[in-house]
């Protein structure tokens, strides 16, 4: 993707995730690759490589570089993991998952937003990601266990049915809390046992869903 003339502005944010202490070498090649004017309208394409939340289509929002970042950090992906993503949104992060897991099913609540993420990953080359359109809370059965789940909205607790599709030894992460503020939060499986621990004070539009927030 150096020839599209966005190279030198994705160089720039590598740096800057660098230097807010991002270190994982394959979470900062994957943003170095991806994109990510391709996955904001064009009236913010401008702003693509900025460190921060860019809004989108539905009255939501592309989550701010470092923190999507951060997330991928977490999942401590190897490249043979299968893994959910909940709230694909524009999917940009979908296509930072395809670049460092083998394969990835991304949830997107809201019609609009899936046609246009699956045409931008298309644009973007990616070929190991399936976006479907449906209530992330309740996950996606067919193709679990997953290695690691991604929740990209936030909840009030742990939806049951991402906990019961999460394979052992396999990464959760998530914003908990309420409507206006929340941790992100990991939770790993251990045996029959989910751990969790905190992470970073972050804000997230809500997950709306079966097991999240109603309305």
């Amino acid at each position: 993707m150096e020839g599209d003339g966005y190279g030198g502005y994705r160089t720039r944010l590598v740096e800057t995730l660098q230097q807010k202490g991002i270190r994982d070498l394959a979470v900062l090649r994957a943003v170095g690759t991806v994109p990510r004017h391709l996955f904001v309208p064009e009236s913010v394409r401008h702003r693509a490589y900025e460190d921060v939340a860019l809004p989108i289509a539905g009255r939501q929002t592309i989550s701010q570089p470092w923190v999507q970042a951060r997330y991928l950090e977490l999942a401590a992906l190897t490249g043979r993991e299968r893994v959910l993503e909940v709230g694909a949104g524009s999917g940009y992060q979908t296509a930072l998952l395809a670049q460092l897991a083998e394969a990835v099913f991304a949830i997107e609540r809201i019609p609009a937003l899936a046609q246009s993420a699956r045409a931008a990953l298309e644009a973007a080359g990616v070929r190991n990601a399936t976006v479907l359109v449906g209530d992330g809370t309740l996950g996606w059965r067919p193709f679990a266990p997953y290695d690691a789940i991604l929740v990209a909205a936030a909840s009030p607790e742990i939806p049951g049915p991402l906990v019961e599709q999460l394979a052992p030894d396999g990464r959760l992460i998530i914003p908990l809390g309420d409507r206006n503020s929340q941790v992100l939060t990991l939770a790993r499986r251990v045996g029959e046992e989910l751990r969790i621990s905190t992470v970073a004070d972050v804000r997230f539009v809500p997950l709306l869903g079966e097991f999240g927030f109603t309305s």
